[in-house]
């Protein structure tokens, strides 16, 4: 059933048999836990980087590998949504490992695309900024030259790809979502975001290390909101294409470290450190098709979302 896109209150998903792969992580656990109470919902992940103690009560945890194809045809038996959320996370790591980061993301989409398609299961891609690489402009539209500077956004316009050519080819219901900067709880300290180093940063009293000059901007995305375009998505007769999942606003790096400071009271120091190399320098999500398509809106103010984090019970 398709929801009119007329609220900005999460789509109510009901009485349906959900997977969600990587729902032991960071974006996929709170999927998960929104969607437990009403429907039958399963996780599929290996526990690299999730964790089992994110997995809600309720659901059932299919420990294993996303690359695999009978272990997902497995668990995608009698499925209507995948929310897939499974893969390997981290730029840096994908840089030093690229056939595993190919591996994980590209082909193990693949195989989940494959086996939705012979199960009839709708699926809900979650692929990345990350795609359009340097953006000529910002706001950046979907349509945006694709320039990925990394084999983790290689793997995820890959990903992004494959999920539109399966609508095309097979008929197969797809949305693709682009998520610009997620942050929120349970946000994998391993690979944590800048937003999470700075709040271990400033509730330690130590030093918030921007990179550069601090002038480069980033568009913050609540989990919360990211959940929201997840039930969207999922409702949606917009099949086959791709949307962007940000605020549609944006935030220097070193206003984000005196919000940061001023939401912890604490009395660190903002010290600049060497600029990453090929740091992009501007980010933002324009979300005009993705609030006329799709009826979302970004609820979750970046203030209150670092309120919530720095009060030590979210993070």
């Amino acid at each position: 059933m398709t929801e009119t896109p007329t609220s900005t209150s999460q789509p109510a998903l009901r009485d349906r048999t959900i997977l969600v792969t990587g729902g032991a992580g960071f974006v996929g656990s709170h999927l998960a836990e929104s969607l437990v109470r009403d429907n039958d919902v399963r996780i599929l992940d290996d526990l690299s980087t999730g964790e089992r103690g994110n997995v809600p009560a309720d659901a059932t945890l299919i420990e294993g590998d996303v690359r695999d194809p009978k272990t997902v045809e497995e668990a995608m038996t009698d499925v209507d949504t995948v929310f897939h959320e499974a893969a390997l996370v981290s730029v840096s790591e994908s840089v030093e490992h690229p056939l595993r980061s190919h591996a994980v993301t590209g082909s193990g989409t693949l195989v989940v695309l494959d086996q939705a398609r012979r199960a009839d299961a709708r699926v809900v891609l979650a692929s990345s900024a990350a795609v359009y690489g340097h953006p000529d402009s910002v706001p950046v539209v979907e349509a945006e030259h694709k320039r990925p500077t990394s084999p983790y956004g290689i793997d995820k316009l890959t990903a992004d790809q494959y999920a539109r050519r399966f609508s095309d080819l097979y008929g197969l219901e797809t949305v693709t979502l682009r998520y610009f900067n997620v942050y929120g709880p349970r946000q994998n300290p391993e690979y944590s975001a800048v937003v999470r180093t700075f709040l271990d940063q400033a509730n330690r009293g130590a030093d918030i290390t921007v990179e550069g000059d601090g002038t480069q901007t980033r568009d913050f995305v609540h989990v919360d909101d990211v959940v929201q375009a997840n039930c969207r998505a999922a409702t949606t007769d917009r099949t086959g294409e791709a949307f962007n999942v940000g605020t549609g606003e944006s935030v220097t790096i070193r206003d984000l470290a005196e919000t940061v400071r001023s939401v912890t009271d604490s009395s660190s120091d903002i010290v600049h450190t060497d600029p990453r190399p090929g740091d992009i320098d501007h980010s933002r999500a324009d979300v005009t098709k993705a609030r006329t398509a799709l009826g979302y809106e970004p609820n979750v103010s970046l203030t209150d979302g670092l309120a919530e984090l720095a009060d030590g019970t979210a993070i």
